[in-house]
């Protein structure tokens, strides 16, 4: 399975590395084409603290083995003759996370400028899952109506928010939830069954 993982300029850089991580470790990921906006790599300093800046500060946070970091891809975005750049390259998903609200705004008009935007468009018009983990609030007018224009056109809009009912108090623990969620809208199966919602105390308890 092919994806691609597209970083827009929205705070929460936790989010992409820990989702690379996840997908680059799994044996049914072979390659992870990987996006970072110029926007998001300045973010990505401030957050993570690296002393590079951009995708490869990204894949370092990572902390990859060999053999996953050799399935991660990195493309400049202004490399618009990219593989992911057309349609006939066939990947199985494309998320962009963060996503911020310009890069919704981008791909809700069909503005593609850059690779990052240029792969959100392919994922749409290829009709495959499009997941946007949108990462702003309070919401605007204009932002509601973009995320309404991009569920009309059938991108999975995946915010990230807690998953409370874990009753989990740690960061990690959040993240894992998160991560496996977006894996489940690209079927990508598994996942620890302790992050999914079983019933509560008085329903049937199971682990399928």
């Amino acid at each position: 399975m092919k994806l691609a993982l597209l970083v827009s300029g929205a705070s929460g850089m936790l989010l992409p590395r820990h989702l690379l991580s996840a997908l680059a470790r799994r044996d049914d990921v072979a390659r992870v084409h990987l996006v970072v906006s110029k926007g998001a790599s300045q973010v990505l300093f401030h957050e993570l603290g690296r002393d590079r800046t951009g995708a490869e500060a990204l894949v370092d946070a990572a902390e990859l083995p060999a053999a996953a970091r050799a399935k991660v891809v990195v493309h400049r975005d202004n490399e618009l003759d990219a593989p992911i750049s057309s349609g006939s390259y066939r990947l199985a998903g494309t998320l962009v996370l963060p996503c911020s609200s310009g890069t919704l705004g981008a791909l809700a008009t069909g503005a593609a400028a850059t690779l990052l935007h240029r792969a959100g468009a392919v994922a749409l018009k290829e009709r495959w899952p499009l997941v946007l983990g949108f990462r702003e609030t309070p919401l605007n007018l204009v932002q509601v109506e973009n995320l309404r224009t991009m569920v009309w056109a059938g991108a999975i809009v995946a915010p990230p928010i807690p998953a409370f009912y874990l009753g989990g108090e740690t960061l990690e623990q959040f993240l894992d939830a998160y991560a496996l969620r977006l894996m489940d809208h690209l079927g990508l199966p598994g996942g620890d069954p302790a992050l999914r919602w079983r019933g509560g105390t008085s329903g049937r308890q199971g682990t399928d």
